[in-house]
């Protein structure tokens, strides 16, 4: 920073500076609070907008006049034009996407219950939300419900519910990450005549996760044979006890498609909500998340809005997310008008000054100035942040600093056997003052839906002899979701054990040394098949785990017995040399295939 004794006075360089700029700019000092836009920084210090973004641009930086620009972006503008800065802290709005939506004490409105359909795909999810959807028209509502709002009521014996149309569990698990939780109920539907699925038990967790009630609805009972008491024994066997066996899980015998039995249901799902006892103030300004978003070629950024509390208004000026906009017109899922929204009411808003994200929050605000600068605020904190997940070197610094945590695991294996093995190994794991929660394990490669899953709910993935695709990793490395490979449980357990003790030793990761072909087969009396190999790339090295693919689908997961350059033993055998090898499989493999060899290394920081 230059001295300010030597520094220029700039205000005699630009006519009108000193005058325009006197309540900002004082000594030399330009003082600020809260978020600011190149724009509005450029007015308030007498700068041409122009000459400050050509500069960034040779820096290598896209910056446009409505940028929010950070503290470090600020001071770089103030000193390259001879100013100090300082910014006014104790000025600052609240972040209104941290506020609790609601309050106990205010919240005295009953409101109608927000529920989510799950399932296992086939298995009837999207023909009970089309049967529910027809039903509402068939019982007075005029027009057609409109698909893209991602949000629909359906009203029974005078009182409404709710329905968020999503995708799956992951939809609901993804706005979950970003502070959104906006389901009160799910509905878990199981086919009848298939029973639990993977689906199935993913769904239950990510509820699980979420601490969302789940009622379920055993659907396609019209199929000739279907055994619902074998189906109510397989979900007892996941947590899911009926009330008729004694738990607590209302359980509905339903045919989507004959509309058998919807009605009861949606009475089961009241009843719930009724037991929940779901309440919203509708006086309030109103706050709520955002279902879904997109760019309307006609109608510009266009977003469907869940009001959890408060009432919406025409008129009301609305941060939603890092955007502002003033509602001018908002419309229900039959494309109606609407002036007023109420508590658990799902709207389409338009004219907002951005796209924003599913699960990001809204507020109304009494002025467009305040909604702007709440969203400009959020865009301001948003600059630069990464939203971390859970590690075990994480949770090993936190005990050592005298903190008692919590560690969440997502564990993914190759057989269910090796789930409950794990599982039970893990159960058995006694820190005193800490507790270990299995949010999900499932037998199959860890997939993009698991991250997910982690990320919202602060998880480590434990991949058990599984493997781990580069498109997985990558979106484990954006969300900073940590995924530990094992192939031994007593490694595994010695890890999470040490983690709650505080101590823990180095991470270890999967790495890929190299591939090589099969180009002839030996027949040997003593060690069986013997792999006359070329390698292709990298290298294989003795004693390393290999995968072995068979016209690119993968058909054995082995080890190297060994390794071999003509009579010799070998280490490893670099690309474009041949070597003789053996597996610890009694398997047939055939020319043509190809080895892919790997090993567990201790991983590198950065």
């Amino acid at each position: 920073m230059s001295d300010k004794k030597h520094r220029k006075d700039r205000s005699a360089a630009r006519p009108g500076f000193a005058k325009k700029n006197h309540s900002e700019v004082e000594n030399g000092v330009f003082v600020y609070s809260g978020p600011i836009t190149l724009d509005q920084l450029c007015k308030r210090i007498g700068v041409p907008a122009a000459e400050v973004i050509k500069g960034f641009l040779m820096q290598g930086k896209l910056i446009s006049l409505n940028t929010v620009l950070s503290d470090e972006l600020i001071a770089e503008v103030c000193l390259e034009h001879d100013l100090d800065f300082r910014k006014e802290e104790g000025s600052l709005p609240d972040d209104f996407t941290k506020a609790s939506i609601f309050d106990k004490q205010k919240d005295t409105d009953e409101r109608p219950p927000v529920v989510t359909i799950m399932g296992h795909v086939d298995h009837g999810k999207t023909t009970l939300i089309d049967t529910i959807r027809h039903s509402a028209i068939a019982a007075g509502e005029h027009g057609g419900i409109t698909q893209e709002i991602g949000a629909y009521q359906k009203t029974i014996n005078g009182r409404k519910i709710t329905f968020i149309d999503t995708p799956g569990h992951e939809a609901f698990t993804a706005m979950r990450a970003r502070g959104a939780s906006v389901t009160d109920i799910v509905v878990l539907v199981v086919a009848a005549d298939d029973g639990v699925k993977p689906q199935t038990i993913e769904a239950i967790d990510h509820a699980r996760a979420a601490k969302v009630p789940i009622i379920v609805a055993i659907n396609k009972i019209d199929k000739p044979g279907v055994n619902v008491e074998k189906v109510k024994s397989e979900l007892s066997n996941h947590g899911l006890l009926c009330e008729e066996w004694g738990g607590d899980t209302m359980m509905f015998e339903i045919s989507a498609k004959k509309n058998i039995g919807v009605d009861k249901l949606l009475e089961g799902i009241l009843e719930l909500a009724e037991l929940l006892e779901l309440r919203a103030h509708n006086e309030g300004p109103a706050v709520g998340s955002v279902i879904e978003a997109r760019l309307d070629k006609k109608e510009g950024s266009k977003a469907t809005l869940l009001v959890q509390n408060g009432t919406l208004h025409v008129g009301d000026y609305l941060a939603v997310g890092e955007y502002y906009c003033k509602v001018r017109k908002m419309v229900n899922e039959y494309d109606h008008a609407l002036k007023d929204a109420c508590p658990s009411t799902p709207v389409v808003v338009t004219g907002l000054s951005g796209v924003p994200i599913a699960g990001d929050r809204f507020m109304a605000f009494p002025s467009e100035k305040e909604a702007r600068d709440a969203a400009a605020r959020k865009a301001q904190a948003s600059i630069g942040k990464t939203e971390k997940g859970a590690s075990l070197a994480d949770i090993a610094s936190t005990v050592a600093s005298g903190e008692m945590p919590i560690i969440h695991l997502i564990v993914k294996a190759d057989t269910q056997g090796s789930c409950e093995a794990i599982k039970s190994s893990l159960e058995k794991i006694d820190v005193p003052g800490t507790k270990l929660q299995i949010i999900h394990c499932a037998s199959g490669d860890v997939n993009q839906g698991d991250i997910v899953l982690a990320h919202a709910s602060h998880a480590v993935v434990i991949a058990f002899s599984v493997k781990v695709s580069a498109a997985v990793k990558e979106e484990a490395k954006d969300k900073k979701v940590e995924i530990r490979e094992y192939n031994i449980i007593y490694h595994l357990t010695e890890d999470i054990e040490a983690a709650l003790r505080g101590k823990l030793g180095p991470v270890y990761e999967e790495v890929v040394y190299g591939k090589a072909e099969v180009r002839s087969l030996f027949k040997a009396s003593r060690v069986g098949q013997i792999l006359g190999l070329y390698v292709t790339e990298g290298k294989l090295k003795s004693n390393c785990h290999v995968r072995l693919y068979r016209k690119n689908e993968m058909v054995l997961d082995t080890k190297l017995t060994s390794l071999k350059r003509f009579k010799d033993d070998a280490k490893e055998v670099l690309q474009g040399f041949e070597c003789g090898a053996t597996i610890d499989d009694k398997f047939n493999c055939e020319v043509g295939d190809v080895l892919e060899a790997y090993g567990q290394e201790v991983k590198k920081n950065g």
